[in-house]
This record gives structure tokens, C-alpha cells and sequence, in this order.
């Protein structure tokens, strides 16, 4: 981008509008391309506190006489001689002004050949129809990897800590990536404060940042997960994928010459560990774990106002990447997108067309993570080869994966497990899920506690065969799943796999 303005000022574009929240670094950036630049450019700061202020004076000093914006702009076309860069910070107010736009006007048309540039500076881009076709709007990056570590070296030599390892370093500055600068120093700071030290451990702690970001978009949702991979009972061939890729997204992986992966779509029966291996698949990789909640996403309020919260809420994972995004039961966000033209004006359609483009053509390092469970109400083209990496089926869970799920759920409430016959409340519970499996445990743990005593392995069997699995209820959609799946998707299951490499 720094680039990019240089190319601009020296080609002497008049009008520049920079939308960025970081005045302080991108002011050091103007500065530097202002002393690049043959001839050199004086810079000129306006503020409405202090009016048009030379860069190289202190800030505390204030021009009255260039306060106002009109009196400002008439100061830059008349007074000022010099090749000069002018940044106005705080335009953008008063930008609609009919006043402000003409002198705005005025001052670009007086600029040619005078090597003179305004650049108005603000987090919001508002540009009045009577300058849109003399401004050039431009993006002001956030740090990249090499400014992050510069901020990254300059704490740790002031705090004197101890020398990273280049994995530790690079965890450090990815978990920082999609921060502003202010944002990463402070973050370090705290880190710090906290652990007293700064290392790899200290992921979690910067990581925990990029909430504040997540809660003022308002549509994305940052979850925690507690829980490991290892709380996910059974989907051993789903597991292993997964950690074969948990360092995907470093440095090492380009360098191999591995592409990012784009993301995966999980399948399967509802309450059998989809939703979780996708929570617990953000600590495995170490990275954030975005909910996108496509109820937020449609707003009837206005027209065009629900694509503008999607192209919001993907500009926002893409600016904290390394990221996950994940969208819980995708069939039911788009299943109106294939004629909803009737029933809501075609708006799920052009939702769903900016994603699919946008899964298309994403190049930052934004992993998709869907889960799905009527996938006859999926549209088509989330489907084809090359939108996901890997489309998973997640079946009921074997007898075997039963038995790790009750000692998963047993361990987690009682320390002496050797009293349940685990192999036997495997057997009983034939046909249930890892949801179904949980409630029952808590619904024996209830009777029993009302009759205050400690539940047993009677109090569990009894609750199993009172329960109605959903397997029984659903037999036709479960039936029709599995069917489509065995040609469709990879098992996410290791013994059903081994099975399916074995046939073939």
C-alpha cells in the first residue's frame, strides 16, 4: 500500500482519501514518501483542535486562523508555495458540507502541476458525489509480519525477555496479526503483565485481543473452547486429518510449497460431535474461532443492508487471519438461496452468490469450517470439488466409539469410573448419539440425586431405555444420509474408513 501512495504523490494526484484508524503510523508513512520524493515535500498536518500545524513542529501548537476547514483548504491553495503533502485527519465531518466540497474542489483544480497533495485521513470512508470522481480511495494495511516484529523485538528488549524460538516468535506474530499497531503493543504489554514473561504459552492471552474486534462487528461471534480434541469420543480418521494440518498456516508449510487450506464441510447425524470438533479444532491449530451467525447477516431493514453485513462480517475474519470460520448448520443459512426470489426478493440468493465468490476467490488464510445435516436442502455448488478441502461424514457412533464417549463423560464428572461397566452401557445404548449419551448420563444423575444417593450403572441403563434416540424417530433422513455420504464423503469414523480403503 506504502507503495502505492508513493506511485500517487509522485504522480501528482491532488486528492488521496485514506481510510485507516492509525493515524500515528500512517502520518510516519507520509512523512517517509514525502522525504523520498524528488522534489522533497514538505507535510502539513490539520486537526480541527490545533488547524493546519507543520509536521516537524510540536503538536501542542495551533494555527487559529486555519481552524476551520473552509479557512484551511484557502490556506493550502493561496499561502502555500512549497511541493507539499497536506493530511487532513478530521475532514470527514464536514466533508458534506456544500461549503467544504466546492473549496475541496477549488483546491484540486489549482493543484496541477504545483506538486502539491491533500490527503484526508479517517476509519470511515465517506466521499460526496461531487468529489467521486477526482478522489482515489485507498486501504491503509494493517502491520504486516515484519512490523509486527519489529513491535515484537522492541518489547522484548525493553522487558529484557528471554530469546524466542522461531516457531515461538511466528505463533506470537500470527496470533497478533489483525491488530493495529497500538492494538499489538498493548497486547504484549498485557501479555507481560500477566504471565510475566512472554512466550509461546502467551498465545492464548493475545489471541484473546481479537475479541474486542469480533464484538464491535457485531455479526461474528469469538468463541472459547476449553476442551481438547481428545473430548471428541471416536471420528479418529476426522482427528488425524485435522492434526496433520495444525500447522498448515506457518511459514515452514509455504516454504515446503503447501497451498492453505480453505476449509472443510462436516456432515452427519444431529448430536454426534460436529459443532465440537469444530470448537476444539481452533485450540488444536491455535488459531480464532469466528462464528458467523447468518441470522444476523439478514437485515430487512434496507435494501443492499444484509450483503453489506456479510461483506462486513468476511472483511473482518479476513483482517485478524490466520482465523476459523465457522458456520453451524449451513443447510438451514442457505436453504432458501435456490428461489427465494418470491419470498424475500432474491436476498439469500445474492447472499449466497457473494459467499460461494467469496470461498472462490479468498486468498487469506480464512478456513472454512461448516457443519450440515440435511444435505438434500444443500444447494449444489457448495458441494463441487475445490469450495471445501474435505467433505466429512460423521455417522452414529460405533460400539467402540460409545464406550470412549461414556468414559469421556464419566471421567469429567466422577474420578472413580472402574464401578461402571462401560462395555455393557455401549451395548445398551445402541443407535445413540454423543449428545443422546450425555443427556441420558444427566438424567440418571438427577434421579439419583433427588433420591440423594450417588447414580450407578442401573441409574444409567434405566435412562438409556426410557430415551427415544433420534435414530429411531429420523430412521428415513438418517437412512437417506448415510447413502448419499458412502459415494460422496469420507468417513469420519477410522474403522469405517479402513473398511471403505479395504473394499476398494
Amino acid at each position: 500500500m506504502q507503495e502505492e501512495l508513493n506511485v500517487l504523490v509522485q504522480a501528482q494526484y491532488p486528492l488521496i482519501y485514506l481510510v485507516t484508524s492509525e493515524e500515528e503510523r500512517a502520518e510516519q508513512a507520509i512523512a517517509t514518501i514525502a522525504k523520498i520524493s524528488r522534489p522533497q515535500r514538505r507535510v502539513f498536518v490539520w486537526t480541527v483542535t490545533h488547524g493546519l500545524v507543520d509536521y516537524e513542529q510540536p503538536r501542542n501548537i495551533t494555527q487559529h486562523n486555519t481552524v476551520s476547514p473552509e479557512a484551511a483548504i484557502e490556506w493550502v491553495m493561496n499561502r502555500q508555495r512549497d511541493p507539499s503533502i497536506f493530511i487532513f485527519k478530521d475532514l470527514h465531518p464536514f466533508i458534506d458540507s456544500p461549503a467544504t466540497t466546492r473549496w475541496l474542489r477549488d483546491a484540486i483544480a489549482s493543484f496541477k502541476g504545483s506538486q502539491k497533495t491533500i490527503i484526508l485521513m479517517s476509519p470511515v470512508q465517506q466521499v460526496p458525489i461531487e468529489l467521486e470522481k477526482e478522489v482515489v480511495v485507498l486501504d491503509f494495511a494493517l502491520p504486516d509480519m515484519g512490523e509486527l516484529n519489529q513491535v515484537l523485538t522492541q518489547h522484548l528488549e525493553q522487558n529484557r525477555g528471554r530469546r524466542l524460538t522461531t516457531e515461538a516468535r511466528e505463533k506470537l506474530l500470527r496470533a497478533a496479526l489483525g491488530l493495529t499497531q497500538d492494538e499489538a503493543e498493548k497486547v504484549y504489554r498485557k501479555a507481560q503483565v500477566t504471565a510475566s514473561r512472554l512466550t509461546e504459552a502467551e498465545v492464548d492471552i493475545v489471541l484473546s485481543e481479537k475479541k474486542q474486534l469480533i464484538r464491535r462487528n457485531g455479526i461474528l461471534e469469538y468463541i472459547e473452547e476449553d476442551e481438547t480434541i481428545d473430548a471428541v469420543g471416536g471420528l479418529e480418521e476426522l482427528k488425524r486429518w485435522l492434526k496433520q494440518r495444525s500447522n498448515a498456516f506457518t511459514e515452514r508449510a509455504r516454504e515446503y510449497g503447501l497451498p492453505q487450506p480453505k476449509g472443510m464441510l462436516i456432515l452427519g447425524v444431529p448430536g454426534c460431535g460436529k459443532s465440537l470438533i469444530a470448537k476444539t479444532t481452533s485450540r488444536l491449530w491455535s488459531l480464532p474461532l469466528l462464528r458467523l451467525d447468518m441470522g444476523r447477516v439478514y437485515d430487512g431493514s434496507m435494501v443492499g443492508r444484509s450483503e453489506a453485513n456479510l461483506r462486513n462480517a468476511l472483511k473482518t475474519a479476513e483482517s485478524i487471519s490466520p482465523a476459523i470460520l465457522f458456520i453451524d448448520e449451513l443447510d438451514k443459512a442457505f436453504a432458501g438461496s435456490t428461489g427465494s426470489s418470491d419470498s424475500d426478493g432474491g436476498t439469500s440468493s445474492r447472499i449466497f452468490g457473494s459467499f460461494l465468490t467469496w470461498m472462490q476467490e479468498k486468498t487469506s488464510p480464512v478456513f472454512v469450517m461448516a457443519t450440515a445435516n440435511r444435505v438434500e436442502r444443500l444447494p449444489g455448488e457448495f458441494l463441487r470439488k475445490g469450495r471445501f478441502d474435505e467433505i466429512f461424514f460423521v455417522d452414529l457412533p460405533t460400539t467402540e466409539e460409545r464406550q470412549e464417549i461414556f468414559k469421556i463423560h464419566l471421567t469429567k464428572r466422577r474420578r472413580d469410573i472402574e464401578r461402571f461397566d462401560l462395555e455393557q452401557l455401549a451395548k445398551v445404548s445402541d443407535g445413540f448419539s454423543g449428545a443422546e449419551i450425555e443427556q441420558a448420563l444427566i438424567a440418571a444423575m438427577y434421579e439419583a440425586f433427588a433420591q440423594e444417593r450417588e447414580f450407578t450403572q442401573l441409574d444409567i441403563i434405566a435412562a438409556i431405555k426410557s430415551t427415544l434416540p433420534l435414530s429411531r424417530t429420523m430412521t428415513e433422513q438418517v437412512t437417506a444420509l448415510r447413502d448419499w455420504a458412502r459415494q460422496r464423503a469420507r468417513p469420519a469414523a477410522a474403522s469405517v474408513a479402513e473398511y471403505q480403503r479395504l473394499e476398494f
